[in-house]
């Protein structure tokens, strides 16, 4: 089950299951108390007016959790998601969705570590590679890299590059840490040709980034 579908469940709940805690005088939950629903989720934490509103603990019958903030039902504000792959995201939520700035971890280990913006990341942030430790720090835009940013790599190769779409175009800068060095240059697109076994009519262009570097300078 994705991450989106955990949270849809949660904004879908199909009744209000049964309670235990504080109510107000109109009988609404009103402070702290603890629901089950009939579809195995729970809740404790706050209540305001009958809705969760501060801090609280959503669990899915899934095993994803939420620990956080609640304003009117919906995650807002600070809080940290787990979700049932094992992924985790800490920080910034505005209405059910990542929003501000917030540390992602994935299954895999990789890490993000930036600005969200309606559930993707977007802003400025550093992305970092648990198996080969290399990290890209920059822009980003609708979950892609995108714009100015740098390539860091453990070697002491480093990019510095303008993103589109994920990846490198135009002109750029190759530096080389081990001996002082740089090569300026720039990525073009090819188009690469269709594989052996594929109809060519049938075939839909693929292009890639190529790097064309001058020749390797002292700083």
């Amino acid at each position: 089950m994705s991450e989106d579908e955990s949270d849809a469940i949660e904004d879908q709940e199909p009744d209000l299951g049964s309670y235990e805690g504080e109510r107000n005088e109109k009988d609404e939950r009103h402070g702290h108390g603890k629901a089950t629903f009939s579809n195995k989720d729970s809740f404790e934490g706050k209540y305001q007016f009958g809705k969760r509103h501060g801090l609280g603990k959503y669990r899915f019958k899934n095993g994803a959790r939420y620990d956080g903030e609640y304003v009117e039902n919906k995650k807002h504000g600070q809080g940290t998601f787990i979700y049932p792959d094992g992924s985790k995201y800490e920080g910034s939520w505005v209405e059910n969705k990542r929003h501000g700035s917030g540390l992602y971890t994935y299954t895999n280990g990789d890490i993000f570590e930036g600005e969200w913006f309606d559930d993707k990341r977007h802003g400025q942030g550093v992305y970092t590679w648990n198996d080969t430790k290399s990290r890209y720090e920059g822009a980003w835009a609708n979950g892609r890299r995108e714009g100015e940013g740098r390539l860091v790599h453990t070697n002491g190769i480093t990019l510095q590059a303008t993103f589109l779409q994920d990846q490198p175009q135009g002109q750029a800068v190759y530096s080389f840490e081990q001996n002082d060095s740089r090569q300026e240059g720039q990525y073009v697109l090819e188009e690469q040709p269709p594989p052996e076994n594929e109809d060519a009519d049938d075939y839909v262009p693929v292009s890639v980034p190529k790097w064309v570097g001058a020749k390797v300078i002292s700083n």
